[in-house]
């Protein structure tokens, strides 16, 4: 196969979680098989016994006849062409921790908006050095994409990313529906870096809400949390010019992580916002919030691209340094413009 993907090119999802639910509904829209790797025993009965997963996106019902459900990682990982990869980042090692397969000649999509921990990595730069591939074999998926309405066939708009356009387009057949329409970059790590970001502001936004602050307010924040990331980008990539050629998955990404009620990132924000401590709103939370994880990582990128992040230093204060959210938000006020 090397890294020219065709038709025949078979596919397996990696995770359990609403995404990757949301993901093989399409690809069981568009495939007559696809491998699916199960951790978990209570959403692996569930789908054996109901063709539903128990846990997210309950209401999702799948034709088992087009699944292969696996427990084994090393028979999905053998059984496929291309690997979607859809697990909470922080998760990430946990995930691939029994991988004996190689994954010389595996394609793989990364869905994962966030940085591998103990690593300061982004995830596909992680797999690079972890599993020796090169660039070709790697792409990466953005967009606004709550799995919520990807599931129910709500119209979106995802955009894949990779070094060759060829295998993206490949990849792109696979899951383009009447309601899932895509666009092709070649900027992965760019689009990657945006993903992070935008997971942390959305945290912020929350914390706004949470305390009461108005649309008004809100409004100044969303808008200075783009000019902040479009700076972030401009300084590690000398240019923040591509971002307009991908307005979806850099301020579309943005808006709806902050906004919609689906955003998991803008709820444990709120949650901080309205009272409760930092570690609770986490164990409340039923799904991953990937920007809690990615806002440590604020005082390194701080320091190593010598810039002023006040807003997103400011998720890093409350999360981790237990600054009260109110006095936060207090001293963004004055900051803003």
């Amino acid at each position: 196969m090397g890294y020219c993907l065709n038709k025949e090119s078979r596919c397996a999802v990696i995770g359990h979680g609403s995404m990757a639910t949301a993901i093989m509904k399409v690809l069981t829209t568009n495939e007559t098989s696809v491998e699916w790797y199960i951790r978990n025993p209570e959403v692996m009965e569930s789908l054996r016994t109901e063709s539903r997963n128990c846990r997210y996106l309950a209401d999702v019902e799948f034709d088992m006849s087009r699944i292969h459900l696996s427990d084994d990682l090393n028979e999905v990982v053998r059984n496929a062409d291309i690997l979607f990869l859809i697990t909470p980042a922080n998760y990430l090692k946990c995930y691939l921790s029994d991988l004996e397969a190689s994954l010389k000649d595996k394609f793989i999509i990364s869905a994962i908006k966030g940085i591998v921990p103990d690593e300061k990595l982004l995830v596909t730069n992680y797999l690079k050095q972890k599993y020796e591939l090169c660039d070709e074999q790697l792409a990466f998926m953005s967009g606004p994409t709550h799995a919520e309405e990807v599931s129910h066939d709500r119209l979106t708009h995802l955009t894949l990313s990779c070094s060759n356009l060829d295998n993206a387009e490949a990849v792109g057949e696979k899951i383009r529906t009447k309601y899932l329409k895509l666009s092709f970059s070649q900027e992965m790590t760019y689009l990657e870096y945006i993903s992070v970001l935008k997971n942390i502001y959305a945290v912020v936004v929350g914390m706004a809400i949470g305390l009461g602050y108005g649309d008004n307010f809100l409004a100044v924040l969303v808008a200075n949390c783009a000019e902040e990331m479009r700076h972030v980008l401009d300084v590690t990539f000398s240019s923040s010019k591509v971002v307009d050629k991908i307005p979806s998955s850099f301020m579309g990404d943005l808006l709806v992580s902050c906004y919609s009620i689906h955003g998991r990132n803008r709820r444990l924000g709120v949650l901080i916002g309205r009272g409760n401590s930092v570690k609770s709103s986490l164990n409340e939370m039923t799904m991953v919030a990937e920007g809690y994880f990615a806002s440590a990582m604020m005082p390194f990128m701080a320091e190593s691209q010598r810039v002023q992040l006040p807003i997103a230093e400011t998720a890093y204060q409350v999360l981790h340094q237990g600054l009260p959210v109110r006095k936060a938000m207090k001293n963004l006020e004055d900051l803003l413009a």
